[in-house]
């Protein structure tokens, strides 16, 4: 079946002041990720601090990708692959997939650690591939998106992420004034200066992605 395979990567938690309490994190923003999209292959940690999971669309797995990330931050990050393509299932206890899109996924990752050592990609965090017997949308548009998208959200202040992250969870602007203590006019300018009303327009955007 040909699917959108994700496989992330938790960026440097060996160095972290409490490895234990960021993996719980980790943990917990997967399952609520898998709870709002209920993907076919439900993201789940696998060995060290990599984990995997295969979503219906590529919109789908965009999304994931982006919210997945800013529940880690600041206190971590992670690369994002993206792979679109065949997926062959080699097992099923524990389930075991394989396949192009799995590769693709894989050469993605590797896509994001090779650009890390380049000023101008840097804080790419998510890269895609797709695998040349997929249709998909053209990949040099949804990597110039993703490009964008992380440098983006590299540069936010921690306050501009929690009120990202209020927005995309559906929260108000008002909503998010009173729980951070402060007025609506100072969530409305940190959303224009910092660019958060873009980055939730490309997610709404990307969002219907086959």
């Amino acid at each position: 079946m040909t699917s959108t395979t994700v496989i992330g990567d938790l960026i440097g938690s060996r160095g972290s002041d409490d490895r234990q309490a960021l993996h719980a994190r980790f943990e917990r923003a997967l399952d609520e990720v898998n709870a709002q999209f209920d993907p076919p292959t439900p993201m789940r940690m696998q060995v060290g601090d990599e984990y995997q999971g295969v979503f219906a669309t590529l919109g789908d797995a965009l999304s994931a990708s982006l919210l997945v990330r800013l529940a880690l931050r600041p206190e971590g990050d992670i690369r994002h692959g993206i792979g679109r393509g065949e997926i062959e299932v080699l097992g099923t206890s524990p389930r075991v997939e394989d396949g192009p899109g799995w590769w693709a996924a894989r050469a993605a990752v590797e896509r994001v650690e090779q650009s890390e050592a380049r000023a101008a990609t840097r804080t790419l965090r998510t890269a895609y591939v797709a695998d040349d017997s997929a249709t998909s949308t053209d990949e040099a548009v949804v990597n110039a998106s993703l490009l964008l998208r992380d440098e983006l959200v590299t540069g936010l202040s921690d306050r501009s992420v929690s009120v990202l992250r209020g927005l995309l969870a559906g929260k108000t602007q008002r909503d998010l004034a009173e729980e951070l203590g402060i007025s609506p006019s100072a969530v409305s300018q940190r959303v224009r200066a910092d660019g958060l009303a873009a980055i939730i327009a490309a997610h709404d955007l990307t969002r219907g992605m086959p």
